[in-house]
């Protein structure tokens, strides 16, 4: 049975359609991240699947429990960390968590140990007796995403846990996050690709309000001929090399990055779709005596596959002139 089931989602805010026929699951244990610009219908989405708001029409399901039917038995399963924490500043961490733990009606006898548990699953044991105000926003996620795991659900849904934070804090609740990886189901949302990417088993990608996308990243970069570029560091001079490079059965094009200054020409080469061009690259250069000093293949990136899916940028092949994006 999976862990979240959404079948045929449909919400109307008026005549606009926010969401138009939306179908997926998310299996136990997994981490997913869901992805979309802005309007697509994520936020609208997950607000259905955490009982914020009702759905026009669809069914939605978590730990098997529909979301209309069986409201209170669906809640209690999942743990919403919200954009902005709903955090009250003038308590203390402790006084926070055990007032949310009251809240989610968590026996008292069981508060303590669950409490200690979180606080230091997710790092906060040091600062539970600091008033909220005081933390660092780093921090102050960390406590969000304790306020979310308590009463023990099943799934988490976490809307972009890392916004606002620094590169050091960032990583930290990256950590963080595959470390509940191991105990829960996360719905991950995010912005941030690159982070996506790191923490994810699966993407998820939703444009105007339809579903475009959901696979693996490497898988999805494969389906929507987003093809692996070369990048080559070549002992030879730029004005010989490029063009022989770029008279090579399958190569598209070649950027070269190579500075008057520099001792060794580097350049990436875009070819066909599907085609392996590295040996006809070797032996080519090796028939004019130019040695490859490298040769790696860049595989497409999560931003890649997200403008290709959504039709809000070109393929990775017309998209990388330069390496830039």
């Amino acid at each position: 049975m999976p862990m979240i089931e959404i079948n045929n989602l449909v919400k109307y805010y008026g005549s606009i359609k926010a969401v138009d026929d939306v179908s997926f699951r998310v299996e136990e244990g997994e981490i997913v991240g869901f992805l979309g610009p802005n309007g697509a219908g994520k936020s609208t989405t997950m607000n259905i699947l955490t009982g914020y708001i009702s759905a026009t029409s669809g069914e939605v399901k978590v730990n098997g429990h529909d979301i209309l039917e069986e409201p209170r038995e669906a809640k209690r399963s999942i743990g919403y960390l919200p954009e902005a924490p709903p955090l009250y500043l003038d308590m203390t961490v402790l006084e926070y968590l055990r007032f949310v733990s009251d809240l989610k009606s968590v026996p008292r006898k069981e508060q303590a140990s669950q409490l200690g548990r979180i606080m230091k699953l997710v790092r906060i044991t040091d600062v539970m007796k600091r008033r909220i105000k005081n933390l660092s926003k780093g921090y102050r996620q960390r406590v969000g995403i304790a306020q979310a795991m308590i009463g023990n659900p099943e799934v988490l849904i976490l809307d972009e846990p890392t916004v606002g934070l620094d590169p050091k804090q960032i990583i930290e609740i990256r950590e963080t996050i595959r470390d509940l990886g191991k105990e829960h189901t996360i719905i991950l949302s995010s912005h941030i690709l690159s982070e996506v990417s790191a923490t994810c088993d699966r993407v998820i990608i939703i444009n105007q309000g339809r579903l475009a996308a959901v696979d693996t990243a490497s898988s999805l970069g494969q389906g929507n001929g987003l093809v692996s570029d070369l990048e080559l560091v070549i002992d030879g001079p730029v004005k010989d090399v490029i063009p022989r490079l770029r008279q090579i059965a399958g190569v598209v094009r070649v950027d070269n990055y190579s500075r008057q200054s520099d001792k060794y020409l580097t350049c990436q080469i875009h070819s066909e779709e599907g085609r392996d061009i590295r040996r006809e690259i070797f032996f080519e250069m090796a028939r004019n005596a130019w040695p490859i000093l490298s040769m790696r293949s860049l595989e497409p990136t999560l931003e890649d596959i997200f403008l290709s899916v959504t039709g809000e940028g070109k393929s990775f092949m017309t998209a990388s002139a330069g390496g830039k994006q």
